[in-house]
């Protein structure tokens, strides 16, 4: 690390709150200090790296070339000091910052929540519902539920169950259907253009996706299932987002077959928010939840 004794950390810093957000004042604000002090900083920043880095004009600061090549990476660092910082001073104790997608979040674990809530009082947890792979370590996300075959890289994670899936419809489409052939007189609800969630369940029962209907395409797994629920067509759902609506009936499960899509759930943690105390509440949690939900997937 023999470039930091030569530009100290506290002076990149500096060059990144002022390249982010393009203004002395600005970045004066966010760094506690006066606009004429972070302007001296900047210029022994300059002065010891023999370069310019800002273009300085009436409207605010520009990043020179140089700067602006590496000035995501800067930020991005920064950001990954600043949670790292954190972690060690312990952050909020009583905060979970939970990364989570949407479906996942409104179909299954915004029902369950409230037990949570009610078990550890103690803890506040913020969803942040996304289906971006956050960076732990830069994000301020203490942890996330993810889906794919593996958990990405650079994490600890732990499987939380399988990604398992079957037709679903609304319950009066569902009471006509009593055979595979049944399946190809209804329209098929789609999330994406591809059939492949029905390719592999299809073949499953030794079927092919030739024949089946077209049907309403909706870029949203949640929209599909409510398109399902309103009866426009079948859907191939999952248990984690589907597996609730059928045990409440909004949904129908006409055929038993449920098949692993080779993906599953994980939660995920860097290795400093894993020591977390309210980290390691709500995986015990969650554990618990997943399997009493499984048990009553099971006996749908």
């Amino acid at each position: 690390m023999r470039h930091l004794n030569l530009l100290p950390l506290s002076a990149l810093r500096v060059i990144e709150a002022a390249g982010r957000l393009g203004s002395l004042t600005a970045a004066a604000a966010e760094l506690g200090v006066t606009p004429g002090a972070l302007s001296q900083r900047l210029r022994k920043a300059e002065e010891a790296i023999a370069r310019p880095l800002f273009h300085r004009q009436p409207d605010g600061l520009t990043p020179t070339e140089a700067l602006a090549d590496i000035l995501p990476r800067l930020t991005q660092h920064m950001a990954g000091l600043d949670a790292a910082a954190g972690a060690l001073r312990g952050g909020e104790p009583g905060v979970l910052v939970l990364s989570v997608a949407p479906v996942f979040a409104s179909r299954w674990l915004i029902w369950r929540l409230h037990r949570f809530a009610e078990s550890h009082p103690e803890v506040t947890l913020r969803l942040e519902p996304s289906v971006t792979l956050v960076d732990l370590d830069a994000s301020g996300v203490d942890a996330a539920i993810r889906v794919g075959r593996d958990a990405g890289p650079g994490v600890q994670a732990l499987k939380l169950m399988e990604r398992r899936f079957f037709p679903v419809c609304a319950p009066a489409l569902a009471a006509g259907i009593r055979s595979l052939d049944d399946l190809y007189r209804h329209p098929v609800i789609r999330g994406r253009e591809d059939l492949d969630d029905w390719a592999v369940w299809l073949a499953a029962e030794g079927r092919g996706t030739q024949g089946l209907q077209p049907g309403p395409a909706y870029g949203d797994a949640a929209l599909c299932l409510d398109a399902a629920m309103t009866g426009q067509g079948l859907f191939m759902g999952w248990e984690a987002v589907a597996g609730d609506a059928v045990r409440r009936g909004t949904l129908a499960a006409p055929l038993p077959r449920r098949v692993p899509s080779g993906q599953a759930f994980w939660f995920v943690t860097s290795p400093l928010s894993a020591r977390k105390p309210a980290v390691r509440a709500f995986r015990d949690w969650l554990i618990a939840e997943i399997a009493a939900a499984e048990a009553d997937w099971a006996a749908l």
